[in-house]
């Protein structure tokens, strides 16, 4: 059995954990990598590709640098997240902000780290990267537009660290990468319309504080059907495979968000919308590798 000592140690282990979201960033890293062999570097061997020292220090730079953003985005958010998230931030708080702000330069001098095993230009990117995300946390995120769109690209961007390492300029990447800047966009907007609360308590001039819900209604609208374009190019003009099934998925599942979207009115609505589209990305995720089922089991086989 262990001690109260011992308990409240695994406990402030697992409020750390809440806190950087490493559910999260282990789906990152999975997509990293999913990415890296199924679309970035379809023609190497996969052990190739998972043996690479070069991508696992680009995977682990990027996975330090998400996490310290999540840290400085809960040290900055503590009192708004005590509205609108309860539960969770009596949870996050069991770790004190010293902690908070130590583990985070931590985290920043380990990408860093890592980033400098691969390149100077790889050092450059993650500095700049890290340097934003604190950006977006202490300000942008507080205003309409700038907030979102740079939430967006943030979120991103990691994924192009890796592109530019393959040096793959496909247009079958752009298209993929655009789907899911719309499906991270409209999540931004969903959490700003479940968070308004907490926004609103705070001064943070988010676009349903701002121009209200309807307007974020329509916006959200907007955007779920651009979204078709690139779901509609992939499935039709792009050799993916069986993900067309993820795409065609994905346009029903946007219809059902639309259909909750304009009935809701409370948070749980706002919520549930905010799980529809975090449904998706993760699904896609996992769905990459339906662009050729056989090619993992067939590439195991090639030598390196």
């Amino acid at each position: 059995m262990l001690n109260r000592k011992q308990k409240h140690f695994l406990l402030k282990v697992f409020s750390l954990f809440s806190v950087v979201r490493g559910y999260n960033i282990l789906i990152i890293i999975i997509a990293q990598y999913l990415t890296s062999i199924y679309i970035l570097a379809p023609d190497l061997p996969v052990k190739r590709v998972l043996f690479d020292v070069n991508l696992l220090m680009l995977v682990l730079a990027s996975a330090a640098a998400i996490a310290s953003g999540y840290i400085i985005n809960s040290f900055y958010d503590s009192e708004k997240d005590l509205i609108n998230r309860p539960r969770k931030t009596m949870l996050d708080r069991l770790v004190s902000q010293r902690t908070k702000l130590s583990v985070y330069f931590i985290l920043n001098f380990l990408s860093v780290i890592f980033a400098s095993y691969v390149s100077f230009r790889a050092v450059l990117f993650f500095s700049v990267y890290i340097f934003v995300l604190w950006l977006y946390s202490h300000k942008l995120k507080k205003y309409p537009f700038i907030g979102n769109i740079t939430a967006a690209i943030l979120a991103v961007i990691p994924f192009f660290a890796v592109f530019i390492y393959y040096s793959n300029f496909d247009l079958v990447i752009f298209v993929h990468a655009t789907f899911l800047f719309l499906l991270i966009s409209m999540r931004e907007l969903v959490k700003d319309l479940e968070n308004i609360k907490g926004d609103l308590a705070q001064d943070y001039h988010t676009i349903p504080v701002v121009y209200g819900e309807k307007v974020s209604k329509r916006m959200l609208t907007l955007m779920c059907f651009v979204a078709f374009i690139p779901a509609l190019l992939l499935i039709f003009k792009f050799p993916i495979g069986y993900m067309n099934y993820f795409f065609f998925g994905s346009i029903l599942a946007l219809f059902i968000f639309l259909f909750v979207l304009w009935k809701s009115k409370h948070k749980l609505h706002y919520m549930v919308l905010h799980n529809i589209l975090k449904f998706i990305i993760v699904l896609g995720v996992f769905s990459i590798v339906l662009i050729d089922v056989d090619l993992l089991l067939n590439r195991f086989l090639l030598k390196i």
